[in-house]
């Protein structure tokens, strides 16, 4: 399993993972989807109760929401994990919904978790990159940079659990490429 907040390449790197190991793929998001990115891309328009959400919200209401919609998905994850544990084919399973001390809780045999960190100027990069945040509308930019802030709070609170659970997690820093990161993901677990 591999957690961490958005924009810290938790998708990249388990796919280098799971081909490196000849696991399946998957992450959190494809099992329900809380409000997502409130920025648009060619293929997609930003939803309007997706652009509600995050201006009307504080970043601690937007923790408070997705840390509970991390709970009710909590089940779910769990059963994944347990059926490709005992079954197989193997799984490298990612996503913010790995909230640390669910995690810890999980008494599956041939499982492990890592958590994937990144320096604020790093997420902030990242997010303002892929919401084009140059071009973009001020009331577009207000709804990434509010996006930003709930981000950064969630890995404040994410690193504490971890930290504090004695759980492994690597910086993802600034220049290290796909390949180092994953060995790193592969050197905690190991």
């Amino acid at each position: 399993m591999i957690g961490g907040t958005s924009n810290t390449g938790k998708s990249t790197v388990a796919g280098a993972v799971a081909e490196r190991l000849g696991f399946e793929h998957r992450t959190t998001d494809l099992l329900a989807r809380h409000p997502g990115r409130p920025w648009r891309t060619p293929e997609r328009e930003v939803p309007p109760h997706v652009a509600e959400h995050y201006a009307t919200l504080t970043v601690d209401e937007l923790i408070d929401s997705v840390l509970a919609h991390y709970e009710r998905l909590w089940p779910r994850i769990a059963e994944l994990v347990g059926e490709h544990a005992t079954t197989g084919p193997g799984l490298v399973l990612e996503g913010s919904a790995l909230w640390p001390d669910r995690v810890a809780t999980l008494d599956v045999p041939h499982t492990a978790a890592v958590w994937l960190t990144a320096g604020e100027d790093v997420v902030r990069a990242r997010i303002r990159a892929g919401g084009r945040y140059d071009g973009a509308s001020e009331g577009e930019r207000l709804l990434m940079d509010k996006f930003l802030a709930r981000s950064v709070r969630y890995q404040e609170l994410m690193v504490a659990a971890v930290d504090r659970l004695g759980l492994p997690r690597v910086d993802v820093g600034h220049g290290g490429s796909v390949s180092d990161v994953a060995d790193a993901v592969l050197a905690q677990l190991s």
